[in-house]
């Protein structure tokens, strides 16, 4: 469920196709989307092994060790681009603002948490040209834990 008002619109990274954007303003350490409806998660293992697994990977997402969904309908949620530096903040299925966001604001989160150990995005970062891999559920979890707590820290 995304919570503040948004559209999907053409986004502003280059060859991203459709993004989500912000219509109000949202406070920096506000949720943007929260988990809903999630009918069953996975193994990656047990996704990789599916007969139709090549067009199920661009819709699975980590939501917590190695556990993933698979969501082929795309949810306006799936318009959350990638960026190395987001203006949301994935943690365990939650986006938070990472600062305040103005209304047309395109809502963007860093891939490397939602990928696989290891698992490479078919494309690379659009400002850096950086590969996108998967980070380690430790590494995942204690990068957006340590933002998650400076974002409940007064400026």
């Amino acid at each position: 469920m995304i919570l503040p008002r948004y559209r999907v619109a053409d986004s502003l990274i280059p060859g991203a196709g459709k993004g989500l954007f912000a219509d109000e303003f949202v406070a920096r350490g506000r949720l943007i989307t929260a988990p809903d409806a999630i009918p069953q998660v996975y193994r990656f293992e047990e996704i990789e092994r599916m007969p139709d697994a090549a067009q199920l990977l661009p819709a699975t997402v980590r939501w917590f060790e190695d556990r993933y969904t698979v969501t082929p309908e795309w949810p306006d949620e799936c318009y959350i681009n990638h960026s190395f530096e987001p203006s949301g903040l994935w943690h365990l299925g939650f986006v938070f603002a990472l600062h305040d966001l103005a209304p047309g604001t395109e809502i963007t989160v860093d891939y490397r948490h939602l990928l696989a150990p290891g698992q490479s995005e078919d494309f690379p970062d659009a400002r850096t040209g950086g590969a996108i891999v998967g980070y380690s559920w430790e590494e995942s979890l204690r990068t957006s834990t340590a933002q998650l707590l400076a974002l409940t820290e007064r400026r």
